[in-house]
């Protein structure tokens, strides 16, 4: 066969293999399917919760929301033409722990999907604890009128943490989602800096590396943690870090429930050693009837609803596919 008859048939069969391109979508979120289709697949939906059909099981493409361990170890068990995953989560962790071979199959993120949602419910939890909601509940489900709360008040007293403005607020993983936080803090008058794996200057605001926590935890009113999930954040946040911050400082969690040391968080609290957390992430999940975080004081436990509602997803699809069945490499691939 000549070369050029060679390469028809290369550019032939690669055509077919298109056509036939399955990509499968979860019916967990409402996506406007439309706006990905035109493209080179057929586009099938599938349930979560229960095993791949055999119909669908030679899908290449496989796209991921809440899905359940039991439906993703079945997919990495018998999806062997899979080549890419399309997780809409902004970790991949659920993916990774499936038992994919990542050495054939793409895997990418939801990263950005993700970050006003976030953002705004860290943002809650801080004025939540600067202006002290929940204890105002508290008595008003006992019927009670919390006058100290009320009234003439002391404006930004020292020691305490009662107001966005003027506060020192440092945000532990200094990502897409701190960025898009921080404009917000910085509009109330807060003074925000960052930690992240390497240091410098983002979009205005001074970021450093793990090594000068020893330094910035004592300067901090609200410590905001967003870091992802892995072996070399958990219980990031311990005792020893803890007592570095001052008894007046809030934790605000929107990262991961295991990068904090809950029973050392919880002591502190008890001890009246810090002054209040705000968690929306837990090391277990749902947080069990037993747990001693439901009766720590000054704690607000948040249900994992930071998230869970992905803007965007079809535009992060559309624009990864396109790319993907031109060989291109994919946003937000780990």
């Amino acid at each position: 066969m000549c070369r050029a008859s060679r390469n028809i048939t290369i550019a032939s069969n690669i055509a077919r293999r298109l056509a036939n391109m399955k990509l499968l979508y979860p019916t967990s979120l409402k996506l406007d399917v439309q706006s990905i289709e035109g493209f080179s697949a057929s586009l099938h939906a599938y349930d979560v919760k229960k095993p791949i059909p055999d119909d669908l099981i030679d899908a290449d493409i496989l796209v991921t929301w809440s899905n359940s361990a039991d439906n993703l170890k079945d997919a990495a068990a018998r999806m062997t033409k899979l080549r890419w995953i399309q997780s809409l989560a902004a970790g991949p962790n659920d993916v990774l722990n499936a038992g994919f071979d990542t050495s054939k199959v793409k895997v990418t993120t939801g990263s950005g999907l993700h970050n006003f949602t976030v953002a705004e419910h860290a943002l809650g939890l801080l004025l939540n604890a600067a202006r002290r909601f929940y204890e105002m509940r508290d008595y008003q489900l006992q019927g009670k009128w919390p006058g100290h709360l009320g009234g003439s008040q002391p404006d930004r007293p020292k020691g305490a943490f009662t107001s966005l403005r003027d506060a020192r607020v440092l945000i532990w993983g200094y990502g897409n989602i701190a960025k898009t936080l921080t404009p917000h803090l910085v509009g109330l008058g807060a003074t925000v800096r960052g930690v992240a794996r390497r240091a410098g200057v983002r979009d205005g605001i001074e970021v450093f590396d793990e090594s000068s926590l020893p330094k910035l935890l004592p300067e901090t009113d609200a410590l905001v943690m967003i870091l992802p999930g892995s072996d070399s954040t958990r219980h990031a946040l311990n005792q020893e870090r803890i007592d570095l911050l001052p008894n007046h400082a809030w934790v605000v969690n929107v990262g991961r429930g295991t990068s904090i040391d809950e029973e050392a968080l919880a002591n502190a609290l008890d001890k009246g050693e810090l002054g209040g957390a705000a968690l929306d992430v837990f090391e277990t999940e749902p947080l069990p009837e037993t747990s001693r975080l439901w009766k720590t004081p000054n704690l607000v436990v948040s249900p994992h609803a930071a998230g869970g509602r992905p803007q965007g997803a079809e535009a992060l699809i559309a624009s990864n596919l396109r790319k993907f069945i031109a060989g291109q490499e994919l946003q937000n691939s780990i």
